[in-house]
């Protein structure tokens, strides 16, 4: 165990503020059994990060695919956890009413899972593109690739609403395209193919045939419930806002944030570092 000491980790604390503020009678009990394994990891990581981090040379050469596992669960700080978790409360208490707990719960596994996966494929398609083997060394860890997935299952699901994203109203239906670009740029540092990820694991459920494969495979299950039986979206507590992305509010975070300096020299230290999720 490597566990966090020697600084206050305001971060943490504002996280346990806020989710005092929703009550944790108003949380549905997956998503708050995430907020409770990604608070302990944080505090009890299993491996230092450069051990629990995702990348193509130690998930696809090596083979080392518990970092599939670990790297979701796993923040760099105390801030980057909690943009994560306060995008992860909201959604949980919008999509889990709506699917139910059992099947939330199985949707936040595959997805964990998957995102992992197809951002390692990602990576691995641009080293070979672009001829650039940095990219294998892009290591990444922490929730916001599922995040992005659940942000494409909310959409899907309360079609109609619009979003802020830096200022400009934007329609349910494009809000994690215009997410994906604004967070690349407001924060420089982040991974485009991370948060795409993120996206086409959400398509695939909404779109492509993973809902329909998920739905096979639990199929022996009777406590499985039917993810499609109309459920009261808003059922419950109903006062905790949505997200905006402008200059007052920081988008959660996906990679690690490189230090300033120049786009030449960002690229010469790509291989000694770690991008976070």
């Amino acid at each position: 165990m490597h566990r966090r000491q020697g600084r206050v980790n305001a971060g943490l604390l504002l996280l346990l503020y806020q989710i005092s503020q929703v009550g944790l009678q108003n949380i549905p009990s997956v998503t708050l059994a995430v907020l409770v394994l990604n608070v302990f990891f944080f505090l009890n990581p299993v491996r230092p990060l450069h051990e629990a981090c995702i990348s193509v040379r130690e998930a696809f050469y090596r083979q080392n695919w518990q970092r599939l596992l670990l790297s979701p669960v796993h923040h760099v700080d105390d801030w980057h956890l909690y943009y994560n978790m306060i995008s992860m409360l909201w959604k949980g208490i919008m999509l889990e009413r709506k699917l139910g707990s059992v099947w939330f719960a199985y949707i936040i596994a595959v997805f964990s899972v998957l995102t992992g996966v197809v951002y390692v494929l990602l990576e691995l398609m641009l080293v070979k593109i672009l001829n650039d083997p940095s990219y294998e060394m892009s290591c990444a860890v922490g929730f916001s690739g599922v995040l992005f997935a659940l942000k494409v299952l909310n959409n899907h699901y309360n079609p109609g609403r619009v979003s802020s994203v830096l200022g400009l109203q934007i329609s349910s239906k494009y809000a994690c395209w215009a997410e994906l670009v604004a967070i690349h740029f407001i924060s420089p540092g982040t991974s485009f193919a991370g948060h795409l990820a993120g996206i086409l694991v959400g398509l695939m459920y909404t779109m492509g045939p993973l809902k329909k494969i998920m739905k096979a495979c639990a199929g022996g299950f009777s406590s499985f419930t039917d993810p499609d039986r109309p459920r009261n979206y808003y059922s419950g507590y109903s006062g905790f806002g949505g997200e905006t992305y402008n200059n007052e509010r920081r988008p959660y975070g996906f990679w690690f944030p490189p230090e300033h300096r120049s786009e030449e020299e960002m690229r010469r230290q790509r291989l000694r570092r770690f991008w976070r999720q």
